[in-house]
């Protein structure tokens, strides 16, 4: 079986570059294409949807627009086309705090409202599994891993909801599923830096939601 073609979208937060290199380069299977989003809107929509899934770990607060440099192409539209082919979505940490005041991205996400009200660095969480039936979360139980946590709203109705936390410095909701046009779509509120790159539960997670998302699990 060939490997999953899989586009990682980055851009307007920064990270821990080579030890997410070193994340995407350890899932099974897994063939990730690291790229910033000018990259990703500039390509033909036959390119972008040629990846089996799209996971966004970008974080621009403005409203994209077609009235980019020609070097961008025309990112509100491309980005207006995400869910038209199928092909999975991931969001992934702080993606979801991406283009706050855009309902397409709120949709997107499955919360209205995604404005953070905080953010807590290296603290210790706890992992619960709130759907053990979920294929995502196969064979894992709970855990305990270090992650920057944020208090923002939780993921509310037309999510389904697999990884909870009673964390007092973070949602309560850490990881949901949801639909959106002919997508699926995993959120991840976790996967901030190395600690957690690291974590085999947290790598378990991001591959098989990536799996998932592209109608491959």
């Amino acid at each position: 079986m060939s490997n999953l073609k899989i586009a990682v979208v980055t851009g307007g937060h920064s990270f821990e570059v080579q030890p997410f290199h070193q994340l995407f380069g350890s899932l099974p299977g897994i063939e990730a294409y690291i790229q910033h989003t000018s990259e990703f809107t500039s390509e033909p929509a036959e390119v972008r949807d040629s990846y089996a899934a799209v996971v966004f770990y970008s974080m621009f607060r403005d409203t994209p627009s077609d009235e980019a440099p020609w070097y961008e192409g025309k990112p509100k539209s491309a980005l207006e086309h995400l869910g038209s082919s199928g092909q999975g979505i991931v969001i992934l940490h702080h993606a979801l705090l991406a283009y706050l005041d855009w309902p397409l991205w709120d949709e997107i996400v499955g919360i209205q409202g995604r404005a953070m009200r905080s953010y807590h660095p290296n603290e210790h969480i706890q992992i619960d599994i709130a759907d053990a039936q979920h294929p995502i979360l196969n064979g894992l139980a709970a855990w305990e891993m270090v992650d920057e946590t944020y208090r923002m709203a939780d993921a509310g109705p037309g999510n389904q909801v697999i990884l909870t936390t009673q964390h007092p410095r973070c949602l309560k909701t850490v990881g949901w599923t949801r639909t959106y046009r002919q997508s699926r779509v995993f959120c991840f509120q976790s996967g901030h830096g190395q600690a957690t790159y690291t974590d085999p539960n947290f790598r378990a997670v991001l591959a098989n939601g990536i799996r998932w998302a592209a109608k491959s699990l």
